[in-house]
């Protein structure tokens, strides 16, 4: 991969990571109101499932997408429903000025963070087949080297986590400014109702 494609393999995976969906949707409503730092290892969940796929597609088993059809329903109902539990849970949360930044979080692990974050990612098969269409833009896929594969993968850390984190940091920012406890109580209720749609989105997808 020439500098030039590394470059511009840098600025689309990053404009990727910030189209909205599922795990962007996730990532905004625990920002809200857990806070940024909070979504770091739900970020790295979503991209290390990316990642994943991005050297399945480099190694041109596009089949397991197919052959596999059965578990990736239930990898997807599975991120669904979870993902519609903790916006429940996040929606009927009653507003607490003192533990606003945590509420929703309360009890959950980081190890559960990083496993969310990966279900909700690795629960969309066809991520596959867009790396598929994707990457012989940039390399050529017949003479693909393991060099390139890793700095494929490097490049897609880097620019997923990024564009995941500022979208985290933003979303922080914003409900930062809200101090009543009116305003922390709509809050919640629209982080959880994000959360619940996300859910509802992901459960619904072919």
């Amino acid at each position: 991969m020439s500098l030039e494609s590394a470059i511009s393999f840098f600025i689309a995976i990053f404009i990727f990571g910030i189209t909205p969906g599922p795990g962007v949707f996730a990532i905004l409503a625990k920002a809200m109101v857990e806070g940024a730092r909070r979504c770091f290892l739900l970020a790295l969940g979503m991209v290390v499932s990316d990642i994943v796929y991005l050297i399945l597609a480099c190694l041109g088993l596009a089949a397991i997408a197919e052959h596999w059809g059965g578990l990736f329903t239930a990898i997807r109902w599975a991120g669904a429903a979870y993902l519609i539990y903790l916006g429940v849970k996040l929606f009927t949360t009653k507003p607490d000025l003192n533990m606003a930044a945590t509420q929703a979080g309360k009890g959950s692990r980081a190890s559960l963070e990083f496993a969310q974050g990966f279900l909700i990612s690795a629960s969309n098969p066809k991520v596959i087949l867009f790396y598929i269409a994707f990457l012989p833009t940039f390399m050529d896929l017949t003479v693909l080297s393991s060099a390139d594969i890793a700095l494929a993968s490097a490049l897609t850390l880097i620019a997923l986590m990024a564009g995941l984190m500022l979208i985290a940091y933003a979303a922080h920012w914003a409900s930062a400014r809200l101090q009543s406890e009116k305003s922390v109580k709509r809050l919640n209720q629209t982080a959880g109702g994000i959360m619940i749609g996300a859910g509802a989105y992901l459960a619904a997808r072919s």
